[in-house]
């Protein structure tokens, strides 16, 4: 059993949280800190984040025993016309993690991970899909959590895993 934080369910009020989780997401590469703003107002990036919490999001937040968060795991169904990095269809849910990075390698990403399928599962989606750059850490984090490479890019991998 992990020590030290426990999961609670995302609420609209942590949309700012999620933006700071999605900024640690984006800057996961050492030396690659790219300011908040820049990240939360990208094209790319506030889709993640736009209009949270919608009727189709959903997520979890870690929170520290000393009562910080320190984590977060959400996901969100995306259009077509406007896909995520790891869009695989618009009834497929795309998952975004970020966890604080003095909270890494502590089984925080890996309780959120696990938690954050189950949550999909019991919502009634089938699979769920993230997208990660090759070289990043988590990659492997992912594969051990049953998670499988559906497309392949020149960066950057979709992945999927059914949820029950």
């Amino acid at each position: 059993m992990v020590q030290g934080f426990s999961t609670r369910r995302a609420l609209q009020p942590d949309a700012v949280f999620l933006g700071d989780m999605l900024v640690e997401a984006a800057n996961w590469r050492a030396g690659g800190m790219r300011p908040r703003h820049e990240v939360l107002t990208s094209a790319d990036h506030r889709r993640y984040l736009a209009g949270w919490k919608r009727s189709a999001d959903d997520g979890l937040i870690a929170i520290a025993d000393e009562g910080i968060s320190v984590g977060a795991a959400w996901y969100r169904l995306l259009p077509q016309n406007e896909p995520g990095f790891g869009f695989v269809g618009g009834a497929v849910p795309e998952l975004i993690i970020g966890v604080h990075p003095l909270w890494r390698a502590r089984g925080v990403g890996r309780t959120l991970l696990r938690g954050i399928v189950e949550l999909a599962g019991s919502q009634g989606h089938a699979r769920i899909s993230l997208s990660v750059e090759r070289d990043n850490f988590a990659r492997n984090l992912y594969r051990a959590e049953g998670f499988t490479v559906m497309t392949q890019g020149p960066l950057r991998d979709t992945m999927v895993r059914r949820t029950a």
